[in-house]
Parts: C-alpha cells; structure tokens; sequence
C-alpha cells in the first residue's frame, strides 16, 4: 500500500470516517462530500465508474469556485462531462482533464482515495 504525504514530507494519517458508501453512488454519478486532506476540512467530488472510484478538490482550476451550482447538484454535458456553471469550464471524466472552457488542459486536483469494506476513504 502506497503512503500518501503531507506537503513536509510527513505522512498523512487515514482518514476516520469514511466519504461515502459506493453504492449510494449511481454508475457514473458524482457526489459533493466534506473529507479530511492534510488536516484541513474540504469540499470533495467523488466520481464513481463501475469498480473505480475517484475524487478531486471541489474547485473549478480557472477561478476557484465550487463545481457544484447547488449543495450536490452538478451539471452534466450530454456526453457525461461534468460542467462548471459559472464559466463553463468542461472536464472529461474520470480523467478530470478540462477539455473546453477557459482552463483548457487544466485538470482538477484529484485526492487519493481508496474502497475499503464498501466505502470510500481518503487515503
């Protein structure tokens, strides 16, 4: 098992609870959730897609805004791209590269997370 590392160096210590159950999340469904990263609480996305699971800041990387337009609500191109509401900024999932908008080849900062016993963990 990999260790993840606080910017010092020092190891960041597992998370207590878990983020959310996998299967309160739909096939290729997206979840707004508080987690815990290097000791500061965080608006989290976590993105499930059949067995993988993954997780980024919830900031938009042109302005720092939240991706989400109402608490959990996010929007969706037709293609399943997920879209910032605010400047349109689009992101391939589960890549999350911004492929369209005004942070083109940006991508969001993803978090390391792992499925333990059904739930999603920050690691």
């Amino acid at each position: 098992m990999r260790t993840s590392l606080n910017r010092d160096g020092t190891p960041i210590e597992a998370a207590q609870a878990p983020l959310v159950r996998v299967d309160a999340l739909p096939d290729g469904g997206l979840a707004a959730v508080e987690g815990t990263v290097e000791g500061e609480a965080e608006s989290l996305i976590v993105h499930r897609l059949g067995d993988s699971v993954r997780a980024w800041f919830n900031v938009c990387p042109h302005a720092g805004r939240r991706l989400d337009w109402a608490p959990n609500q996010f929007l969706l191109s037709k293609d399943g791209h997920l879209v910032c509401a605010v400047h349109g900024a689009t992101f391939a999932l589960p890549e999350g590269l911004c492929i369209s908008g005004p942070c083109r080849g940006d991508r969001l900062r993803e978090v390391p997370v792992e499925v333990r016993d059904g739930a999603v963990y920050v690691r």
